[in-house]
């Protein structure tokens, strides 16, 4: 290497400062609470020959770590085969289509190269969740789909941006063909905007020590990140390990998924293989194979943090294409929970085969619901039609050295709740309850993190309510002699009169009226270890807040006080 170690240190600081800054950016300028408060969103640079990851934002989401490079690569293959229109400075292309390289319908992608000296010298490219794409449902959040139009607009990459202005037409296209239409500028301009910061930003890195020491830097970055990643995996005793994760439904047929996965270690790599799982699915569950990679990396993350994030980090990880299962969808398989919740499972098997293996990196299976409510609806006074979209948290599993978070973020990523305020500011609901759900942690060594708890009502006109999450049969795996966590609860009050809804945690199209009422109870954590090894001055102390009464501490945990 001809780099000293004090610039390339600096070079791999400055890519990751531009990747912050265009997600700071694009936070900022955003319209939509899901964007501007929840973060539901991430920005990288990717390689110009191939599109691999060279370095993402630390404040974007994990989960399109893998998959705005898949798409990034699509993108650059079909602009090779002439099947998309080349670039020229300036252009920007949008994409949301799945199958090549997506989540669903609602994550839009944007990409852009940046020029030096009339020649591409890397993409930028940025992913977030619009609030609505059109579809069966407001939000897109359509439980019981069975083909992906009925989820909404799908579009192939397409310049949006020609030159650095927006082309009218394809914006009428858009615009024309989804809800609450004339917010969604802002958001287009912001994450147009965000790209433009990186470009800006990364040119000033490149200006300042020359585009062959960048390229020499991103090289060797992801060499280092190749035997960082290796020697981590050496960690693992080599051999086969094996776990099952489960699915509620997929909104249609009533029946539990499953993802089977054996994970085989030989000492340099790791291999996935999905064989075994259940097939394609009538309804949204099903997952693109660029998902499906996203999630299985996004594991590998949260179980060996310090290696950093860029293509070279993925290269000791195999992973067998799962053929005729629903975690390889094809056109036109609905695909509307892919991102927000089977991704969370695929991450959960991959915890639970590697817990014996690793028991001081793996936890117990945190909550795994991204919790997904949309709600749409007109206000009676101006006719303004509204689409709010709510995330929300809950219980991460126990571990080696504690107990689980309370309400914490999904597993994929780093979105946030918005604040009460700001929904109940922008749309017209009132929320009655919005605390920790007590309790719902699994009992262990180290017991689970708490879920969360609320309620909200519609207070003006009608609505339609859907929902699409999960853990609402089966609670998030205990590990180690730990319980499994609560499961997700969804309770709809309508007219006076409640009900849960079919499939548990997932429902389309419901229809509410001023005073109805929406509650969701999210799933606690996994517990860790045996029960009766937890430490009773812990247990006392749950008793003494109130988290647990002295029966259910004496159930759970054999408490005597």
């Amino acid at each position: 290497m001809s780099l000293d170690p004090i610039t390339l240190t600096v070079i791999q600081s400055g890519l990751q400062q531009v990747c912050d800054e265009m997600d700071l950016s694009f936070s900022r300028a955003a319209f939509s609470p899901v964007i501007a408060e929840a973060n539901d969103r991430s920005d990288g640079i990717y390689a110009a020959e191939d599109g691999s990851l060279i370095a993402q934002g630390s404040q974007g989401l994990p989960v399109f770590v893998g998959v705005m490079q898949y798409s990034t690569a699509t993108l650059i293959e079909m602009i090779r085969d002439g099947r998309v229109v080349a670039p020229k400075p300036g252009d920007i292309y949008i994409v949301n289509d799945p199958y090549l390289g997506g989540t669903h319908l609602m994550d839009v992608r944007f990409a852009m190269p940046v020029w030096r000296n009339g020649e591409i010298f890397c993409w930028l490219s940025n992913t977030g969740h619009w609030p609505d794409t059109g579809g069966a449902v407001p939000g897109g959040f359509s439980a019981s789909a069975t083909a992906v139009e009925q989820e909404g607009l799908r579009l192939p990459p397409v310049r949006l941006f020609k030159g650095g202005e927006l082309d009218p037409e394809i914006y009428a296209i858009i615009c024309s063909n989804i809800r609450v239409a004339d917010q969604r500028i802002g958001d287009v301009k912001a994450q147009a905007a965000a790209l433009y910061v990186g470009e800006a930003r990364l040119t000033r890195l490149l200006d300042r020590y020359g585009d062959d020491t960048v390229r020499e830097a991103i090289g060797e970055l992801r060499q280092r990140a190749v035997e960082q990643m290796r020697a981590q995996v050496a960690q693992i005793a080599p051999g086969t390990y094996r776990s099952v994760a489960y699915i509620d439904s997929d909104g249609v047929v009533n029946e539990p998924l499953e993802i089977r996965l054996a994970i085989t270690a030989d000492g340099e790599r790791l291999i996935f293989d999905f064989e075994g799982s259940s097939p394609p699915c009538q309804g949204p569950m099903n997952s693109v194979l660029a998902t499906t990679h996203s999630s299985v990396y996004l594991a590998m993350r949260h179980i060996f943090p310090d290696v950093p994030i860029s293509a070279g980090a993925f290269e000791p990880l195999t992973i067998r294409r799962p053929e005729g299962t629903f975690l390889d969808a094809q056109y036109p398989r609905p695909v509307s929970g892919c991102a927000a919740e089977v991704s969370q499972r695929i991450a959960e098997a991959v915890f639970a085969a590697l817990v014996e293996a690793l028991p001081d990196r793996v936890t117990a299976a945190p909550a795994g619901s991204s919790g997904n409510f949309a709600l749409g609806g007109e206000v009676p006074e101006t006719g303004q039609s509204y689409v709010m979209y709510q995330i929300s948290g809950g219980g991460y599993g126990g571990y080696a050295g504690g107990d689980g978070i309370s309400n914490g973020c999904s597993t994929i990523g780093i979105s946030k709740a918005p604040p009460v305020e700001i929904m109940e500011q922008q749309f017209p609901v009132l929320y009655h309850r919005y605390a920790l759900r007590e309790g719902s942690g699994g009992a262990g060594a180290h017991r689970g993190g708490f879920g969360l708890d609320y309620e909200v009502e519609i207070l003006k006109g009608q609505a339609r309510a859907s929902f699409v999450m999960d853990h609402g049969r089966f609670g998030p795996q205990g590990v180690l002699g730990g319980g499994d966590g609560a499961v997700n609860e969804v309770e709809v009050t309508r007219g006076g009169d409640s009900f849960v809804p079919e499939h548990l945690s997932k429902a389309q199209d419901i229809s509410l009226t001023a005073g109805d009422r929406v509650h969701v109870r999210t799933p606690g954590g996994g517990g860790y270890g045996d029960p009766a090894r937890r430490d009773p001055a812990l247990v006392a102390e749950d008793v003494r807040l109130g988290r647990y009464s002295a029966a259910e501490a004496r159930a759970l945990f054999g408490y005597e006080g």
